[in-house]
């Protein structure tokens, strides 16, 4: 399973980090960047399957293209922010963190409008 060797490099470069802080903190830092982009470039083979498959569904489900690419926009906007901000957070700057996360609520609420109004325009005509 990749996860368990995902885990366990982790787990290794956590024991190097906290050895590397005391002497080299730079040197810390950069190899929890690099781990970080490693995983990063691991998991978006694994996300390119998990689109492709919600692509097949929503043709099978005639879903128009626009609203599942928005949805998947935003499920994109939601894990890049925290993957950012963890980052952030990994390096001791907290509040950076909170202003990527403050900026990702914002991205997801600007491309969320369409899907809103689509929702509201229903209800709006399943009125009498």
């Amino acid at each position: 399973m990749e996860i368990i060797k995902i885990v366990g490099v982790g787990f290794i470069v956590t024991m190097l980090i906290l050895m590397l802080k005391k002497d080299r903190p730079e040197f810390a830092i950069q190899l929890s960047l690099t781990l970080t982009i490693i995983i990063f470039l691991v998991i978006l083979n694994k996300v390119q399957v998990v689109l492709q498959l919600f692509y097949d569904l929503a043709e099978k489900a005639n879903i128009s293209m626009m609203y599942l690419n928005t949805l998947l926009k935003i499920i994109g906007i939601a894990y890049i922010t925290e993957f950012g901000a963890q980052v952030c957070k990994d390096a001791g700057e907290g509040a950076i963190a909170g202003k990527i996360e403050f900026a990702g609520k914002v991205m997801v609420m600007v491309m969320a409008i369409p899907i809103i109004a689509l929702v509201i325009d229903t209800i709006v005509k399943l009125l009498p």
